[in-house]
């Protein structure tokens, strides 16, 4: 019974992140590399090595998904790539010498990114609402 449950709870997991736009897709993995981040940090203050070593890897994971959602032909995925990957090899130091500062700056990182995110979000919902549509591109970002 408790692999039917389990099943189930996956499928409504993957439903409701299929039926999520991306923009809000990319805000919730955004978040929950904050709140790794913060679960880290603390866990680092609380001398729990194993639980911070752990958090930790859950924020690469995040970073090697968004990384991995990147239309690398747009001349910009390429800056935000290398944003992506120095944030990831940032956390490889973070978590080989437990360093909260270092965890501070990614952390500050990805709240800009999330901060531009939500705001392009905003401006293209903005769009459609006025009926307007969405350049073939992609999203301009950059202001």
């Amino acid at each position: 019974m408790p692999v039917m449950n389990a099943q189930a709870y996956d499928q409504y997991k993957k439903t409701n992140i299929e039926s999520v736009g991306l923009g809000k897709l990319l805000l919730m993995l955004f978040e929950g590399a904050v709140r790794d981040i913060d679960n880290a940090k603390e866990a680092i203050l609380n001398k729990d090595i194993n639980l911070a070593h752990n958090e930790i890897i859950k924020t690469q994971n995040i970073i090697l998904e968004l990384i991995s959602s990147l239309n690398m032909e747009y001349e910009i995925s390429n800056q935000i790539f290398n944003m992506y990957e120095f944030m990831y090899y940032q956390l490889v130091i973070a978590n080989a010498q437990k360093d909260i500062k270092v965890l501070d700056e990614v952390r500050d990182l990805l709240c800009e990114f999330h901060d531009i995110w939500e705001e392009a979000s905003k401006k293209a919902g903005i769009m459609k609402a006025q009926g307007e549509t969405l350049p073939s591109q992609g999203l301009n970002i950059r202001g």
